[in-house]
C-alpha cells in the first residue's frame, strides 16, 4: 500500500477515494433583508448571468436593486420556507438527493464520496471540493444538476469551480457532466412523474404547460443553446406521452428586467389561456432537478393566481424530480455513466 513507504513523520495523507460533488443553482441562508441581499448581490453580481456593461450594472445593481429587491425576494422565499429545518426547500432537496444518490453508488462502489455544494450561497463549490479533497478523493466528478445547457448556469458553474481549483496546491483530477435534457433517464423520468401525478387528480387538464426559467433573447442570439435543448426535452416528452405540441406547450418564466426574453414567456400564456376559455391547466418544470422558489412560488402560487384571475379554474403543479424514486433512480444512472473509466463498469 502506499503508505506503506511513506517516509517516517509524513502527515496523514488521505488517498484512493472517487469524488461526486452534485452542484445546484443556490440559496439564501434566510428571509430576511440582509441574508437576500448578500445572496442577490453574489447571484446579480455573475457576468454569466448578467451581460450588461459592467460599470454601468454596479451602478444599477447597488444603488437600486440590492436596495429593493432583498425585501420582495425575501416575501417570495417566506411563502415556501422549510420552517421546520429553517432553510429554503432547494437546500433541503439538495440534501436529500446527495444522501439517496450516495446510497446506491456507494452500494457499487465503496471508493466513492458524495456531496453537494450550492453556485450562490452556501455551501460553496470551493467548499465542496475541499471537504472531497480532505477524504483522500483524488478524483472528482462535478455534476451540475441542470438538465439544459446555459452559459449563465452550467458554465457558470464550472467557472467557479475552476477559480476554486486554481487555488489549490494539489488539484484533483476532474470531470464536468454534460446537460442531461436528451438523455433517456430523465425523458422517462419526467414523464412517469407527469403521469402519476395527473392520475392523482380528479380531473384532467386541459392544456399541460412545460415552463422553464427564461433566458435573454440576446443570449440565444450570441449562440447559446439554452432554447435548443429545452424544446428538445419537450419534444421527446410529448413523444414519450404520445401527446401533440397543442397538449404539451412550452413556455419560459422568470423574466427579469426590460429586455426581450425567450418567448412565449408563461405568465402571457397562462392569461391568454384563461381569457380563451381554458379552464383546467397542469404545469410541469422539467429545468429544475428540485422544487424552490421558482416553481413553489412564482408558479405554484403566483402563476396559479394569474391564471384564476383571468378566468381559469383549476391549476396544479407537478412537483419536480427531487428526492423520489425515479428521480433519484436517474441521477444515479447519469452520475454512473460519467464515472466510466475511472471504475470498472461503469459507464454505458
Amino acid at each position: 500500500m502506499f503508505d506503506e513507504h511513506l517516509p517516517d513523520q509524513h502527515p496523514d495523507v488521505k488517498f484512493g477515494k472517487i469524488g461526486v460533488l452534485l452542484i445546484n443553482l443556490g440559496t439564501p441562508d434566510g428571509t430576511d433583508v440582509q441574508s437576500m441581499r448578500r445572496y442577490l448581490k453574489e447571484f446579480l453580481s455573475d457576468r454569466r448571468v448578467i451581460e450588461v456593461n459592467p460599470v454601468l450594472w454596479w451602478f444599477i445593481l447597488n444603488g437600486i436593486i440590492l436596495n429593493t429587491r432583498p425585501a420582495k425576494s425575501g416575501k417570495a422565499y417566506a411563502k415556501i420556507w422549510n420552517t421546520e429545518q429553517n432553510e429554503s426547500p432547494l437546500r433541503t432537496i439538495t440534501r436529500d438527493q446527495c444522501e439517496r444518490v450516495a446510497e446506491k453508488l456507494v452500494a457499487k462502489d465503496s471508493r466513492i464520496v458524495v456531496d453537494w455544494a450550492m453556485r450562490y450561497g452556501k455551501p460553496s463549490i470551493a467548499e465542496g471540493i475541499d471537504r472531497l479533497s480532505q477524504q483522500g478523493c483524488e478524483r472528482i466528478l462535478l455534476f451540475a444538476l441542470y438538465p439544459q445547457y446555459s452559459a449563465a448556469t452550467m458554465a457558470s458553474v464550472f467557472d467557479k469551480a475552476f477559480d476554486a481549483l486554481g487555488k489549490m496546491r494539489w488539484q484533483p483530477a476532474i470531470r464536468t457532466n454534460p446537460p442531461y435534457h436528451d438523455a433517456p433517464e430523465y425523458v422517462t423520468a419526467l414523464a412517469s412523474s407527469l403521469k402519476t401525478h395527473l392520475a392523482s387528480l380528479d380531473w384532467t387538464p386541459d392544456v399541460v404547460i412545460a415552463s422553464y426559467h427564461g433566458l435573454p433573447q440576446s443570449y440565444f442570439d450570441k449562440g447559446d443553446p439554452y432554447h435548443c435543448h429545452c424544446a428538445k426535452t419537450t419534444r421527446l416528452l410529448r413523444q414519450e406521452l404520445g401527446w401533440d405540441d397543442e397538449r404539451l406547450r412550452m413556455t419560459f418564466q422568470s423574466r427579469f428586467g426590460k429586455e426581450e426574453w425567450l418567448k412565449p414567456y408563461t405568465d402571457k400564456t397562462l392569461e391568454e389561456l384563461a381569457r380563451s376559455g381554458t379552464r383546467n391547466v397542469a404545469v410541469i418544470t422539467p429545468g429544475f432537478a428540485a422544487d424552490c422558489v421558482e416553481t413553489l412560488e412564482e408558479i405554484a402560487i403566483e402563476a396559479g393566481e394569474t391564471f384564476r384571475e383571468h378566468g381559469g379554474e383549476k391549476f396544479t403543479v407537478v412537483p419536480c424530480l427531487n428526492a423520489s424514486p425515479d428521480g433519484i433512480d436517474m441521477l444515479e444512472r447519469l452520475v454512473w455513466n460519467e464515472l466510466g473509466g475511472w471504475i470498472a463498469g461503469s459507464g454505458r
